[in-house]
């Protein structure tokens, strides 16, 4: 491997173990905003999504900067610029003769293939924990503006009116 390939190399590698240790720290992020989500401690939670949503900036760059990386790499090992995968990048690696670059780039691969599909899970849990607390809340709204609007009855005129709670309903008798 040439000078300029090794340096594209650990260019690409540098920026792919930054972008394992920010999805790692967002998978504890997730781990925690579902902890957060079972007790329903709201400043905690917003607190927490702050910090998901400052992890999710910075992953955004580095996944930028990993793509400009990714194509000077793939153009000097001749892989597919267009659209260059790790995995192909790996490949060209070993046949080329260098076999341990093509192991890191398997590894890291694997690695961020692996949380990321763990957080995408965790996210969808998450997302159902909230939609459920929210059809709850949403129950109990219900519920309690049908107690607090009154029933509706019919008076004598043959037309719909609305009671207040206290005078709903008609007794028929009061015998204890």
């Amino acid at each position: 491997m040439d000078a300029t390939q090794e340096r594209s190399y650990l260019k690409l590698v540098n920026n792919l173990e930054e972008m394992v240790k920010l999805y790692r720290t967002l998978l504890d992020v997730v781990r925690k905003e579902k902890e957060l989500l079972i007790k329903a401690d709201i400043e905690k939670l917003n607190e927490n999504n702050q910090a998901k949503e400052n992890l999710l900036y910075k992953v955004r760059g580095l996944d930028t900067t990993r793509e400009r990386y990714a194509k000077e790499f793939a153009q000097l090992v001749g892989a597919d610029v267009t659209a260059p995968r790790l995995i192909e990048m790996a490949k060209k690696c070993s046949i080329s003769g260098n076999v341990e670059q093509g192991e890191k780039l398997r590894n890291i691969h694997s690695t961020l293939e692996s949380i990321i599909k763990r957080v995408s899970e965790l996210n969808k849990e998450n997302e159902d924990y909230a939609q459920s607390a929210l059809k709850v809340l949403n129950g109990a709204m219900d519920n309690i503006k049908d107690t607090l609007g009154g029933k509706k009855t019919y008076a004598r005129q043959g037309k719909m009116s609305t009671a207040t709670p206290e005078s709903s309903g008609n007794f028929v008798r009061k015998e204890a």
